[in-house]
């Protein structure tokens, strides 16, 4: 057993200490909105934030992050008021949504360390993996709530 702070919360955790964060998070706290895409750390659909950096819940032991912050998707905002959630929803970003909240994470993420980002910094920033190819709205939703954040 180990402690883990989550969205604020600490919460007493009675998992295998290798068991992924990713698996902590959605089957023992019943935090669904991070999502198991590869289970290697490339498509991004389990992106967290742990002290404020992203990362891949999926390759991450829960008990390796048991003295830091972590945020997940239902952590960003109490009400779906992160502007980066707001801008997704006006510019309709999602098709299938599958991997919105890893992007949303990672887009959170990048804004907080530059909230002027250039088409550049995007690229560099957001590697997560969108199947549907929303791309285009995904920068487009980070270029209208630059500066919001």
């Amino acid at each position: 057993m180990y402690k883990l702070n989550v969205n604020g919360k600490v919460q007493t955790v009675d998992a295998e200490p290798e068991m992924p964060l990713l698996w902590v998070l959605r089957e023992i706290l019943g935090m669904t909105g991070t999502k198991y895409g590869c289970g290697i750390a490339q498509c991004g659909a389990c992106t967290v934030h742990i002290d404020g950096v992203p990362a891949r819940s999926c390759s991450i032991p829960g008990s390796a992050v048991a003295d830091q912050r972590i945020t997940t998707i239902e952590g960003l905002s109490a009400n779906v008021s992160h502007p980066i959630q707001k801008a997704w929803a006006e510019l309709d970003v999602p098709q299938c949504g599958y991997c919105q909240s890893g992007q949303i994470m990672a887009a959170a993420a990048l804004l907080k360390s530059k909230p002027r980002p250039t088409d550049k910094d995007i690229d560099e920033a957001m590697s997560n993996i969108c199947r549907c190819g929303t791309y285009q709205r995904i920068r487009a939703a980070i270029h209208l709530a630059a500066g919001q954040a």
